[in-house]
């Protein structure tokens, strides 16, 4: 939940058309046949192999069945293609004009297409015009990340003042459509950007004073070389710590900010005190929980390294020296203080202000 804002603008970028190479491309295809299959030798390991005959659904070579096969490289888990199946496959020419082909992956348009689907219509169902508000409110995220961060940082903005000024953006965008023009939504915008002001400096010291250079990851480096060196990725880890906290900032400040709404509508006559108090036991619930979310979160994604270290046994103290392994900490225990943070200040302001 604390990364649904990136992945909904990369699943935009990813859905965008690219302009195609003379001598590359990516074809659409679907199996025709499998022509023939079996295993062989590649550098002393058993391969399987097939020979496929695809037919071209998009692309230049539209309408033609192209033939390839797979398992001329040493790869594990290499999957076993069946009739019906739709691959992406490369397409590119030599310098004499030879034509190559390879396939990237399945195209996995249709199942995405049809749990999004399935996940609004149960979130209009359940939610009904809130859902449809988070709806509108998770498009406005996903355009905002595609069409203003992602070119700045290309472009050279500071990846923080672009974090920031994104945030500015995504939080009007994404809590007025989700749960209204009132003064309980007011508050929960506030303390969530007083939240967000606190992580980021909180995601500063730490990542100064850990001395990560934000390239622990093999997606970061390959980024940096492609970019040609010129990206700051301290500021990029930093900025990515501002937008991935904004999701879980929204459930805790407005939870927090509705219970002080009805808790004055119950009992008109408590005073200030008596709503922060009442309010801050049900937010402690919430920040135990969400605390422990977050943490699940990134241990989910992080499980083939976690059971790398297990393999191949290291000190803890080792480990977590590591900048894979530190920058994820940090990540998480800067997000979760900023979830600590934001309880006290939302229910304080709403206290006051409603």
């Amino acid at each position: 939940m604390a990364r649904k804002i990136i992945f909904w603008g990369l699943l935009f970028w990813l859905l965008l058309p690219r302009p195609v190479s003379a001598y590359e491309e990516q074809l659409e295809t679907q199996v025709a046949a499998v022509a023939a299959q079996g295993t062989h030798q590649v550098n002393g390991r058993r391969q399987f192999w097939q020979q496929l005959q695809l037919l071209v659904t998009k692309g230049s070579l539209k309408g033609k069945v192209i033939s390839l096969t797979t398992g001329q490289a040493p790869v594990s888990n290499l999957p076993r293609y069946r009739r019906g199946d739709k691959l992406l496959v490369r397409y590119e020419k030599d310098n004499r004009g030879q034509a190559h082909f390879y396939v990237l992956d399945y195209i996995r348009r249709s199942a995405l297409i049809w749990l999004f689907l399935i996940f609004a219509a149960a979130a209009l169902l359940v939610a009904r015009w809130r859902g449809l508000g988070s709806l509108l409110g998770m498009a406005a995220s996903g355009a905002v990340i595609f069409w203003f961060l992602l070119p700045r940082l290309l472009a050279g903005m500071n990846p923080i003042l672009a974090a920031i000024s994104s945030a500015l953006v995504i939080i009007p965008l994404t809590f007025y459509p989700s749960h209204g023009f009132n003064r309980k939504t007011n508050v929960a915008i506030v303390g969530t950007l007083l939240a967000l002001i606190l992580t980021g400096i909180l995601a500063v010291i730490f990542v100064n004073a850990g001395h990560l250079t934000g390239l622990g990851d093999e997606a970061a480096n390959d980024f940096l070389i492609a970019h040609g060196g010129r990206m700051n990725m301290r500021s990029l880890l930093l900025a990515g710590i501002i937008v991935g906290i904004l999701g879980v900032l929204d459930d805790i400040t407005v939870a927090q900010a509705a219970v002080i709404q009805q808790l004055k509508k119950a009992n008109p006559n408590l005073k200030i005190s008596d709503l922060y108090w009442r309010a801050m036991s049900v937010g402690q619930d919430h920040i135990a929980s969400m605390v422990n979310t977050l943490i699940l979160v990134y241990v989910g994604a992080s499980l083939p390294l976690l059971l790398l270290f297990l393999r191949d046994p290291h000190p803890a103290g080792q480990i977590i020296n590591y900048e894979i392994v530190a920058g994820e900490i940090v990540r998480t225990l800067v997000g979760s203080l900023g979830l600590i943070l934001a309880v006290p200040i939302t229910t304080l302001l709403a206290a006051v202000w409603l």
